[in-house]
């Protein structure tokens, strides 16, 4: 096959594309920002206390399971979200659907800021907030995807990994920011907090919320998937049409997709676990606030790695090195040794998870073809998500209030990383293949470079 020579872009044109990429990986940071304050607002509240004022008294091991069941309970939305937006996003554009998502989400959080409670309101208490969570869990079946897909479209050559890994880097800064609000909660008198001051931190996503509105609003659609909208080349059925032409794409995500549950795992069980034990909420809070402040910086400096080296290798070191340091993780928190900790969870958050978590935005995106990209990577992601939603609930079940019987919590996050590997092994390689061919049929590669300033597709695998 003979050689075809690169296109290299002009400069007023990757100026173009650098303005773009910059404003979409904004609008990714401040949605990932509301979405992550939302769910560790929600996170903190479920593991401190919902439990109290939410179910009737008794057994508290019983309330908070209840407790983490609705926090779990907004998992089993985020699959009907991923196909009810993903289909709006492939149809009718990202920007419009990613403001719907937003206003969705960020609706939902403040309003749960309101409800009554159970000796208010009885049964009706906890009802309304099984159905503001699914409301959560809609939205956020579709807001990463959209925003990395969109991200990732908008970005210039050789960068498609470095902005969409803003969107991480917003999550980060959505568990900062909601942590510093929860501090002050954290150290009010126990009557306070259950009475008004759990109230406080989701009132206050109402600022998120606005600020992310106004720059998601000015956002335009990608070039590529407008050049398919002009040529009427979208999929009429995005969710069939992806499981007929990417189906190992699709498996592939949905694999990798576990790498989820080290943060989720951490965020929600590591806290009540810590808490138990007796390390007082306020020193764990502390704790993940340094851990995702780190994170804010060596996320998009691994996304740029990933650049240069490739998605795999960096996804699969990280993969691997937190599903080892989770065992520390809990053997620290189990002798309530503060300051290993406090080491081991910011080496977690800030290295080993932010190296796949970085990289899977872009990687995720890339797999797919544009016609069922938004569908495809939203579905594919819910299925590690969805199981990482109820990781909290299974841990506490298997534990057992028992404080040394931490084992059964570290299997649940290696075993998640073991299919995640098994995921990214199988997964193509992408990061050098033009923009114009992700998703493609793969091809044998031909001898000329396949991006301006790139080397051909080295090793084209299954999918």
């Amino acid at each position: 096959m003979a050689s075809q020579p690169a296109i290299t872009p002009t400069a007023p044109d990757q100026a173009r594309r650098l303005h773009r990429a910059r404003k979409a990986a904004l609008a990714a940071f401040l949605g990932g920002m509301l979405e992550y304050y939302d769910f560790f607002v929600y996170a903190t509240a479920a593991s401190l206390v919902f439990s109290h004022i939410f179910f009737p008294g008794g057994d508290p091991t019983i309330a908070m399971l209840a407790s983490f069941a609705t926090f779990g309970v907004a998992y089993v939305a985020r699959p009907f979200g991923a196909v009810v937006f993903g289909h709006l996003g492939d149809r009718m554009g990202r920007k419009n659907t990613l403001v719907l998502t937003l206003l969705v989400m960020g609706g939902s959080t403040f309003l749960i800021g309101v409800l009554p409670d159970f000796h208010t309101a009885g049964y009706v208490a906890p009802a309304l907030l099984v159905f503001l969570r699914l409301c959560q869990g809609l939205s956020a079946g579709a807001e990463t995807a959209g925003a990395s897909a969109l991200t990732m479209e908008e970005s210039p050559v050789g960068r498609r990994g470095f902005f969409p890994s803003f969107a991480m880097s917003g999550i980060s800064a959505g568990i900062v920011l909601a942590s510093l609000v929860f501090l002050p909660v954290a150290a009010m008198s126990e009557a306070d907090r259950l009475a008004w001051g759990w109230r406080i931190p989701f009132l206050l996503s109402v600022v998120v919320l606005i600020v992310a509105f106004l720059v998601r609003r000015s956002l335009e659609e990608p070039e590529v998937f407008e050049a398919k909208a002009e040529k009427h080349d979208l999929a009429k059925l995005p969710f069939m049409d992806m499981f007929k032409t990417h189906p190992a794409q699709f498996l592939q995500i949905s694999m990798m997709s576990f790498e989820t549950v080290t943060n989720t795992f951490m965020q929600a069980f590591g806290l009540a676990y810590a808490v138990s034990v007796g390390i007082p909420a306020s020193t764990m809070l502390v704790v993940s606030i340094v851990g995702n402040i780190i994170a804010m910086a060596t996320q998009p400096l691994f996304a740029l790695f990933s650049d240069k080296f490739g998605r795999r290798t960096i996804f699969i070191a990280g993969v691997l090195g937190s599903g080892s340091l989770i065992w520390v993780y809990f053997w620290a928190i189990s002798t309530a040794q503060v300051g290993l900790v406090f080491v081991v969870s910011t080496a977690i958050t800030a290295g080993t998870y932010s190296m796949s978590n970085a990289i899977y935005p872009a990687w995720f995106a890339e797999l797919f073809n544009v016609r069922v990209r938004y569908t495809g990577m939203a579905i594919g992601l819910q299925v590690g998500i969805v199981c990482a939603g109820f990781t909290p609930l299974l841990g506490t079940a298997l534990v057992g209030g028992v404080h040394a019987n931490w084992g059964p919590a570290a299997w649940i996050v290696a075993a998640s990383s073991i299919i995640a590997v098994a995921g990214a092994w199988w997964a193509r390689e992408t990061h050098r293949t033009p923009i114009e061919e992700l998703g493609n049929p793969v091809r044998h590669p031909v001898a000329g470079p396949a991006e301006a300033g790139t080397a051909p597709l080295a090793r084209p695998s299954a999918g």
